[in-house]
């Protein structure tokens, strides 16, 4: 959940005494780590978040979620970035035994509540990496809870970063997006898995956490679009990463870490490793107001545990995709975990136990069968696996150990589900558990339909029987649906056009049916250009921008047909500039504009085309056309009904 009494620090005698604090701390720990029992040893606990998105009936984010927790009354969950995200934090449990089973069980018992107060409210909520219908429209401010941390953090990293962010991904499609703020970072929800670890073991633990999650995430990837666009398996990495990089563009070349990242190296002894290069490369973002009422090594003197605030909420604001974290159990003893953040949200709660298992299943089992990943594996390697596991998912091929070239299905199946099988016999999980969640992964790699995949090939099979829109509606509701069944996702049917729901859902904004894929032209380009344009891709307007990208003009294939025809005096078709014949004087509209309000502009206006823009930039087209269309779909509706 992160610290939630925190403010932004930016007076610099502020961050000196913050810092002198963090420094503080880390003091503190390293002291508790030259006594191992003062740690809570001999026990292993695992636990999870689940992060969720809030839809409407449209099967668009609703950002309601304040409204949900006031009525949930269940401190299980929390809120998150967005409003239209929230968390449920499962309760730790000793590994072992039905502890799958129970942690399947606590999380179903928390989502049939949570729908028993969504539904008064028409909301849904959906489980899913990215959600498919999400818009860069969604990701303004105005959709930021309203919690001092988020607002803290967001001032902070744009203080840091000195300019926009930008995002840039290439899948199959290519995206590129400027924003303005970490709200980015709302598009990502993830199923986050902890497991606890003695101080000696640590080192040896996170690095095979580290080697073991590009297979882990290749069989789980479930992200593979954004705003419509096709991009890696698990687009979700690149998302985080770009959306709360701190880094100035200008310096790509010094080599700097971003605050979302896998890490450099392996880890030689201890857990101080990552705190102490924590604070060496990430500036302090954020404070407390009660930093430094605890005094750490008064209270070890006392045999208390100090709780560490200041290291805590430093590392709070680094996201490795394998954090160290630390805490203090109901014992009343400190211990650590490492927290695996790259398992994404959903499908379906058997799907996400089963990603679990194999996790918790391996940390044991390879941790048998190799004494120090370090020895037989190059850290290079596990990184390039990782990113190839993002881009690919079960189709990557992996550098293993040894030097060995193999693809992801066959080390998954082949060596990796025995070794978490026997990992999770070692400790005594109930034989039926281990065999009903591997044989999940098993089925679900050797298929080689994972989340992502269903989401493509329902996408690809939808191609020519909506828009754009229709189709992430349809893919997103039927991703609902199908969550509801507990079926897992490698027995799930394809999504269909049916799915996307009723008719004026699908139509309510013109941003939910405009034309994207839109050509336009300088201001100084010839006319002839213009004219060609419309000919080639029969087209009957043309926006025209300015150096900046801003929409200064249109020009109509009715303006070409009059020049031809009169032959204005001093316009020449072949030598002309577009700026000579456009006109400047728009009638626009936003993404957000309603269906009716445009039609209404059309009419009043005597008009049949209405550029859609946003900050000046055009986004994309509504014609008459496209009205008739929608009426079509609208009769075809009722007469079905």
């Amino acid at each position: 959940m992160g610290e939630q009494d925190v403010r932004n620090e930016n007076n610099p005698k502020q961050l000196r005494h913050f810092m002198k604090h963090v420094l503080e701390d880390l003091r503190a720990l390293e002291e508790m780590l030259n006594t191992p029992d003062f740690f809570e040893t001999n026990i292993r606990r695992i636990g999870a978040e689940q992060e969720l998105f809030l839809v409407d009936s449209a099967w668009r984010p609703a950002p309601v979620a304040e409204k949900v927790l006031a009525s949930v009354e269940d401190d299980h969950f929390t809120t998150e970035l967005a409003k239209f995200n929230i968390e449920a934090n499962l309760d730790p449990a000793i590994f072992g035994g039905d502890c799958l089973r129970k942690m399947e069980e606590q999380l179903l018992g928390l989502l049939n509540h949570l729908r028993e107060v969504t539904g008064p409210l028409d909301t849904d909520f959906i489980m899913t990496g990215i959600l498919p219908t999400l818009r860069k429209s969604d990701l303004g401010l105005e959709n930021m809870t309203p919690n001092p941390r988020y607002f803290a953090l967001n001032d902070a990293m744009n203080r840091l970063r000195k300019s926009e962010y930008q995002f840039q991904m290439r899948g199959k499609d290519e995206l590129i997006v400027r924003h303005d703020s970490i709200m980015l970072e709302a598009c990502n929800t993830s199923f986050q898995v902890h497991f606890q670890v003695g101080p000696d073991e640590f080192a040896k633990l996170y690095n095979f956490a580290q080697a073991i999650t590009a297979p882990i995430l290749a069989a789980a990837t479930n992200s593979p679009m954004l705003f419509g666009r096709r991009l890696w398996k698990e687009t979700r990495i690149a998302v985080f990463q770009q959306a709360v990089d701190t880094r100035n563009p200008g310096l790509e070349l010094n080599n700097r870490t971003p605050r979302v990242s896998f890490g450099e190296k392996w880890l030689d002894s201890s857990v101080l490793e990552i705190f102490k290069d924590n604070i060496a490369r990430f500036r302090v973002l954020l404070g407390a107001e009660d930093i430094g009422k605890e005094k750490p090594f008064e209270k070890l003197k006392q045999g208390i545990p100090p709780r560490l605030k200041a290291l805590m909420l430093h590392n709070g604001t680094i996201y490795r995709w394998n954090r160290p974290c630390y805490g203090i159990s109901d014992s009343g003893k400190p211990h650590l975990r490492i927290e695996n953040r790259v398992i994404p949200s959903g499908p379906t709660v058997i799907d996400e136990i089963a990603n679990a298992a194999f996790f918790f299943g391996l940390m044991s089992g390879i941790s048998e069968k190799y004494d120090d990943i370090t020895k037989v594996m190059d850290f290079d390697d596990a990184k390039a696996n990782f990113l190839g596991a993002s881009r690919l998912g079960l189709d990557a091929q992996f550098t293993w150990i040894e030097n060995r070239i193999i693809p992801a299905q066959k080390l998954i199946c082949d060596e990796l589900l025995p070794l978490a099988k026997s990992g999770l016999e070692k400790y005594g999980v109930a034989a039926e558990d281990i065999d009903r969640y591997l044989d999940v992964i098993d089925k679900r790699v050797t298929k080689g339909t994972n989340g992502a995949e269903w989401l493509l090939a329902s996408r690809n099979k939808l191609q020519n029987q909506g828009t754009p829109d229709q189709i992430l509606a349809a893919v997103t509701s039927a991703t609902v649906k199908n969550q509801k069944t507990e079926t897992p996702v490698h027995e799930w049917p394809l999504a269909s056009i049916e799915d996307a729901g009723k008719w004026k859902d699908n139509y309510m904004t013109v941003e939910q049916f405009m034309t994207t894929d839109i050509f336009t032209v300088h201001e100084d380009d010839l006319i002839e250009l213009v004219a060609n344009l419309m000919d080639w891709h029969f087209i009957r307007h043309v926006i025209v921008e300015n150096d900046e990208g801003d929409v200064v003009g249109i020009v109509s294939y009715r303006r070409i047909l009059r020049l031809l025809s009169h032959h204005e005096s001093g316009i020449d078709i072949y030598s002309s500039p577009v700026s000579s014949i456009m006109q400047k004087n728009l009638i626009t509209v936003a993404p957000q504009t309603s269906t009716l309000e445009a039609i209404d502009l059309l009419r009043k206006n005597g008009i049949s085309f209405l550029p859609v823009v946003k900050d000046k930039k055009p986004l994309g087209v509504v014609t008459e056309r496209d009205f008739v269309n929608v009426a079509g779909q609208l009769l075809e509706q009722i007469l079905r009904d």
